[in-house]
Parts: structure tokens; C-alpha cells; sequence
């Protein structure tokens, strides 16, 4: 009787095993094999970028999907090598947030070469990709500018801050806000200048302008909502805030709660938990070779204190 139960333990044993073998099996083979997708993303100092990438991160895992992320620090030289080293790591579909409309280009040949999905997201690059998933950066622009132009009264002297320069969303919103500065005379530029996207190179420019133009500025246009966030603290700092209008883009839950307070007068929303959702999508159908949309717009949106509600958490 002891060596029948042995017997029998063993026979259930090697059964369970080969059931587990069989199982492991189908989910690597059987259409269960999990797809990995590399990431570079322009800067994880940037929050925008961040919460395009946590919604990535988010989307992967329904999707259960492999996601490795890299930080390409704003280097195009970086994001580049980073785009090889995914190469020769057999990933399945690439998804990068370009650092430079032409320097991160290379990138692209290398990926289309290696025959590996390639999609862009948030930002461009001037060689064209597998897909891009972003928004029109012209038309978040032209939002902000004609958002001053109204409550300016189409007269006054504006500033505009930049972004890091050469980024694709530097330039369209270059674009789309002298396209507004042209349709009204009235609004002169009086200058121009780089923050970089950064809030503490903004409050840093802000400081200067306000020494050399003081009661002379009327508003200004930060490209995004961390350089702006920088112009309101410098404002604030030197008893001009509520006398000159400020206004950025991106919507990022700090502006949001400066909207709500009045500091920021306006920010234009850009869908970060879309871009991010979308662009792995795109990157699983392409690795499939499924049907996929090659340009994913999403649309943006003037967020003010009368409809900020809309958008808070």
C-alpha cells in the first residue's frame, strides 16, 4: 500500500509538471509571448513628460506589455545611442519623445533599417517615423496668443519665452504665436528668449525682463507650464502680479491649481494620459503589424478659471 500512494504521488507529479510546461508553453508561443517596447523620453526632469510616460507605463501593463524607459536628459546625441542600444536588444516596437527635430532624425534610419516599428510621441522629428501620436503644437499657440490678444484688447507689449530650442514644439509654437502677433498689430513683441522648459531658468528670465522692460510688459507667453509657473513666481516677487497676464501651455496640475488661483491667468491643456495611452497602442499594432492610424491628433484645450474645474483631479 506505501509503495502504491508513492507510486501515485509520483504519477500526479509528472502529470502537474507537464501541465505547467504545457501552460508556460502557450503563453510564450501560443500568442501569449510578451512584446517589449523601448522608450526614450526627452527629459523625466520635465513634469509634462513624466505624466506622458506614467501613462505609458500605465497602458503597458493593461495591455501586458513589456515597457523599458530611458531618460535621454534633452542629449539628441544620447536619445540616439539609446535608439541602437534598443536595436540590439530585439525590441519589438520603439517609441521615442524626439529631443530634436533634426538631431534626433538619425534615430529613425536606424530603427526603419532594423526593420522595428518606430513611433514618435509628443514631439517630432524631421525624418518621418513608423506613426506619430501627439497634438498640434501650431494650434496650442495660436490658443494662448489669441487668448491675450482678447484680453489685451488686440494692444500690448508681450514677451515670449521659449522652449528648448530646435524641439519641434519650440518651433510650432514659434509659428503659431507670430501667426497670432501678425493678425494684430497692436501687440508688439518686445522680446523673445529661451527658458529651456524649465521653471527655474523662467523665473530666472522673468527677473531679467522685469529689470530691463518693467511696467512696459502686459503679458507673456511661456511655451510651457513650468516655465510660466517660473514667470509667476518672479511676478509675484516683484509686486507685479494681477498687472501682467500670463499665460502657458500643457495644463500640468500645477497650473491647473495656479488657474484656479488666479496667479496663472490661463493654460492651454494638452492630453498627456492620451499621447502616452496612444502612442503604446500604435507601438503594439505596428510590432503586430496590425492596421494603425499614422498621425494620432489630439486635440488641445484653453483652460481658464471659469472652466478649470473641468480639469482638476
Amino acid at each position: 500500500m506505501r509503495y502504491n500512494a508513492i507510486f501515485a504521488a509520483l504519477i500526479a507529479a509528472t502529470l502537474l509538471a507537464g501541465c505547467n510546461q504545457s501552460s508556460n508553453k502557450e503563453s510564450a508561443d501560443g500568442g501569449g509571448k510578451k512584446l517589449v517596447i523601448g522608450a526614450t523620453m526627452l527629459s523625466m526632469q520635465n513634469e509634462f513628460i513624466v505624466n506622458v510616460s506614467d501613462a505609458m507605463e500605465a497602458k503597458a501593463k493593461e495591455m501586458g506589455v513589456e515597457l523599458i524607459t530611458v531618460d535621454a536628459e534633452r542629449s539628441a546625441l544620447k536619445q540616439v545611442e539609446q535608439v541602437e542600444s534598443f536595436i540590439g536588444q530585439g525590441v519589438d516596437a520603439i517609441i521615442m519623445n524626439p529631443c530634436e527635430v533634426e538631431a534626433s532624425s538619425p534615430a529613425i534610419k536606424l530603427a526603419m533599417d532594423a526593420k522595428i516599428p518606430i513611433i514618435n510621441v509628443n514631439s517630432e522629428t524631421s525624418a518621418k517615423p513608423t506613426a506619430f501620436v501627439g497634438s498640434d503644437d501650431t494650434e496650442s499657440a495660436r490658443i494662448a496668443m489669441r487668448y491675450i490678444a482678447e484680453k489685451l484688447g488686440g494692444k500690448g507689449n508681450v514677451l515670449m519665452m521659449h522652449g528648448f530650442m530646435g524641439q519641434a514644439a519650440q518651433i510650432r509654437r514659434d509659428n503659431g504665436a507670430k501667426e497670432i502677433l501678425k493678425a494684430n498689430p497692436g501687440l508688439k513683441l518686445l522680446a523673445e528668449q529661451t527658458g529651456e522648459w524649465d521653471r527655474a531658468k523662467g523665473m530666472s528670465l522673468t527677473e531679467n525682463w522685469i529689470q530691463s522692460y518693467g511696467d512696459k510688459i502686459n503679458a507673456i507667453f511661456a511655451q510651457n507650464d513650468e516655465m510660466g509657473m517660473g514667470a509667476v513666481k518672479a511676478l509675484e516677487a516683484a509686486g507685479l502680479k494681477g498687472k501682467v497676464l500670463v499665460v502657458s501651455v500643457d495644463a500640468i496640475p500645477d497650473a491647473l491649481q495656479a488657474v484656479k488661483k488666479g496667479t496663472l491667468d490661463a493654460t492651454v491643456f494638452q492630453n498627456a494620459k492620451e499621447q502616452g495611452g496612444k502612442a503604446i497602442e500604435t507601438a503594439v499594432k505596428a510590432a503586430k503589424k496590425e492596421a494603425f492610424e499614422k498621425d494620432v491628433l489630439i486635440p488641445f484645450q484653453l483652460v481658464t478659471k471659469e472652466n478649470v474645474g473641468n480639469f482638476l483631479k
